[in-house]
């Protein structure tokens, strides 16, 4: 999207040189055959689906997921031709879109494969095995039936096979993931053995790319890491020195009041707060509606001119009040940070998310998507 500010008063900036040096570090990790998709989905974790696709699509990625067809129709609408994949669940109303917008489908169970007998058209799709995180896909003994059912419908276009880790995020006990890898080898073998061998696969996401290379097969799905974050904590504890991640998202917004209160004025909606001093109070156009956690009342902070001002008493639907008293000079429009750098300042969606007892995903993918996104 066009970098222009004016007349608004909340906006989430998308780093491009950041987003390359993501793509690089990701492309020196796998083998030079092996093939690079970006996962998009949820508005591309809160990154913006009008823009982030198109940056790495731009970046030269093979590949894009998304959760659901209506993001895949978005992003061949804005002219990008990449293979996509749709993760997640797809109405059999939207079958044919899918072939005419050349979308790949994720099959994970039997009622989806049937629907599959309904179109008249080729259609490309990714088998899901569930080798243990017990979520979406087929058990290990159905792929025989899986692959016996595909044979008897002409249409359907097996092009991949895939799983996905539910505790791959920690290096320090891999015991399941691998077990997990192994899984899927059998039922590798066994499509295999129904002659579906030039088939796409695939199964770490962004933690299996970096911890485990012996997930990557022939493509691994990254998500959260082209953003710049850590999957986890511990995966950036013990890779933080080997492989650098730059942080993609600034979200920002403005003061939109000032106003002096006095030593013992109660703030906000039940009053839960009360300040010990006469203190100068930034009011700021933001709330729980544009993804500002209430779980930061009185706990949260922002950063004006490089300093932190403090969260004061409740989070409103659509108001934020900061304490700028050491703040002087603060007025009416200057630019606040609620996630990014501001000077030598830095609030990182970490930071938020340990506050609110929840993870760096959440926090951002719940930014409002109608929030403006600006590439920078």
């Amino acid at each position: 999207m066009e970098n222009n500010k004016t007349n608004i008063r909340t906006w989430v900036e998308i780093n491009k040189s950041a987003v390359k040096n993501n793509y690089d570090t990701f492309r020196k990790l796998i083998d030079k055959d092996c093939l690079l998709m970006s996962v998009v989905k949820s508005n591309a974790y809160g990154h913006g689906i009008g823009c982030f696709p198109s940056l790495v699509n731009e970046m030269g990625v093979d590949w894009i997921a998304v959760d659901s067809i209506v993001e895949a129709e978005k992003i061949r609408k804005d002219g990008i031709n990449k293979p996509i994949l749709v993760l997640g669940h797809t109405l059999e109303s939207k079958l044919d879109s899918a072939s005419s917008k050349n979308i790949s489908l994720t099959v994970a169970d039997f009622s989806a494969l049937e629907n599959l007998k309904n179109i008249n058209a080729k259609i490309k799709i990714h088998i899901k095995v569930d080798t243990g995180m017990h979520r979406q896909g087929f058990f290990i003994s159905e792929i025989p039936k899986v692959a016996e059912k595909i044979k008897e419908t002409p249409n359907i276009i097996v092009e991949g096979v895939y799983t996905h880790f539910p505790s791959a995020k920690n290096p320090a006990f891999p015991k399941t993931t691998l077990k997990q890898i192994e899984e899927f080898k059998k039922a590798l073998s066994i499509l295999e053995q129904f002659g579906f061998k030039n088939i796409i696969r695939h199964a770490g996401a962004t933690s299996g790319a970096v911890i485990f290379p012996e997930s990557h097969f022939d493509m691994v799905r990254v998500g959260i890491g082209l953003c710049g974050m850590w999957p986890s904590k511990e995966t950036k504890e013990a890779f933080k020195d080997k492989i650098n991640l730059t942080p993609v998202l600034t979200w920002k917004t403005v003061v939109g009041q000032i106003k002096k209160l006095s030593c013992g004025s109660k703030i906000g909606y039940d009053l839960t707060e009360k300040i010990d001093r006469d203190s100068t109070v930034a009011v700021l156009p933001i709330g729980y509606w544009h993804g500002f956690p209430r779980l930061l009342s009185s706990i949260g902070r922002v950063l004006i001119n490089g300093k932190e001002a403090k969260v004061l008493g409740r989070i409103s639907m659509d108001m934020t009040s900061v304490d700028v008293t050491d703040i002087p000079g603060t007025k009416v429009g200057d630019e606040v940070v609620i996630i990014g750098k501001s000077a030598e300042k830095e609030i990182s969606a970490d930071q938020i998310a340990l506050l609110s007892d929840t993870i760096n995903y959440e926090i951002v993918t719940c930014i409002n998507p109608l929030i403006k996104r600006i590439v920078v």
